[in-house]
């Protein structure tokens, strides 16, 4: 790390960390890649530094620091976002550096003194609000429910550049590059979706209601609170989120299944081969008891068209499908063209409760919904890959 210096602009500096430690994201999302944890610089007149780090690595942060500034020449400690990977550095900077102020929304204050029982040289701001450091200016917008209440983003006039909080933000630790034209920008795109499925999807309005405030900003540089800083094509990443918090899936189908037996799976193939011969070329299969609970979120979110199949347990739902539908329900995803299928002995409550779970969501049920006892016969998997294939032409025509 010696010697880092990562300039955005003239004046304007990354002094983030990489995580490569931590496995699960608020002890749930599995990050294979670790996460960036992403903090900037600005230095003018007055010197602001927006958002911090998580509290294990504030050593780390305040030596990149360090190497651009004398840290006692801080005026502002900007906090968007009052969650702890963000936030956790403060009490850091104010043993450093006490004199600074720390600027943070109306909402937020409560949760400074909740988290770290600081009160004092604290700075609110309202929607709106601005900050001149010399030649250069931040003015303040209010996002609140993306995806905390207090939730801000910071806008440099001058220089058009989002400092955005987690909005637009990834899974993923920076690997070498810092900017999406110096990375695999399709892999942090995936986990851009990804995160979006686990983090922000339950907010997916306030997201639309965000996206309309800030549409009138120009914009050369959207800086997240995580993974890489945007530059070379914003609208891309903008229109993404539009489609996202407008639950508009891509032209393709997961297919989601659970089996204790095998009978579940002998179903899963035949529904998959209906929906090639359908015509959607993009299919994707996932056990639900072996995939990823962040995945198949993802996944759920990624495309129009999802079959779900699964046998009866307990008299109700195979517990991973369970699990997995109640999520999709508390996260609010909408607009999904579903399919249903699965199997029972002497009871099945499976099928009726999942059929009630995707009413609420308002899927769009295609028919045939089929259920088979035990094992499927060839009628049953004739029925199957009739299912698949409606499921795929109705997604192809969508």
């Amino acid at each position: 790390m010696d010697g880092l210096k990562v300039e955005i602009k003239p004046g304007i500096y990354w002094i983030g960390v990489n995580d490569r430690v931590k496995d699960l994201f608020e002890g749930i999302w599995p990050l294979p890649r670790g996460i960036s944890y992403n903090s900037y610089l600005v230095i003018d007149e007055k010197v602001a530094v927006i958002d911090g780090v998580e509290e294990g690595f504030s050593q780390e942060w305040y030596e990149n620091i360090e190497r651009l500034i004398d840290p006692s020449k801080i005026d502002y400690v900007i906090s968007n976002h009052m969650e702890p990977d963000h936030s956790g550095s403060l009490p850091f900077i104010r043993r450093m550096v006490p004199e600074a102020t720390i600027v943070l929304s109306e909402k937020a204050r409560e949760m400074l003194n909740d988290f770290y029982g600081i009160r004092e040289n604290v700075q609110t701001v309202g929607d709106g609000d601005e900050i001149s450091l010399g030649e250069r200016t931040l003015r303040f917008h209010e996002i609140p429910y993306v995806h905390w209440p207090e939730t801000m983003v910071t806008y440099l006039m001058e220089e058009k550049v989002l400092f955005s909080g987690d909005a637009f933000g990834t899974y993923g630790a920076l690997d070498g590059g810092f900017f999406d034209d110096q990375v695999d920008v399709d892999y942090y795109i995936d986990e851009m979706l990804r995160y979006y499925a686990n983090i922000i999807g339950m907010y997916s309005i306030p997201v639309q209601n965000a996206l309309s405030k800030l549409g009138g900003l120009s914009m050369d540089v959207i800086a997240p609170a995580h993974g890489p800083i945007w530059r070379q094509d914003i609208g891309r990443v903008i229109g993404l989120y539009d489609r996202w918090s407008h639950w508009e899936g891509e032209k393709g189908v997961a297919l989601i299944y659970g089996s204790m037996y095998g009978n579940t799976i002998e179903a899963m193939e035949a529904v998959g081969r209906g929906v090639i011969s359908g015509g959607c070329p993009t299919l994707r299969i996932y056990d639900v008891s072996r995939t990823s609970f962040s995945i198949l979120l993802q996944e759920c979110w990624h495309w129009k068209g999802v079959i779900l199949g699964a046998p009866t347990y307990d008299t109700g739902i195979f517990i991973p499908m369970d699990n997995l539908l109640s999520s999709l329900h508390h996260k609010r995803l909408k607009n999904r063209i579903c399919g249903l299928f699965g199997s029972f002995t002497w009871s099945g409550g499976a099928m009726r409760k999942m059929r009630g779970i995707v009413d609420e969501l308002k899927w769009e049920v295609v028919e045939p919904e089929v259920p088979f006892k035990s094992h499927a016969t060839e009628e049953h998997l004739e029925q199957l890959e009739a299912l698949g294939r409606a499921v795929a032409e109705r997604v192809m025509q969508d």
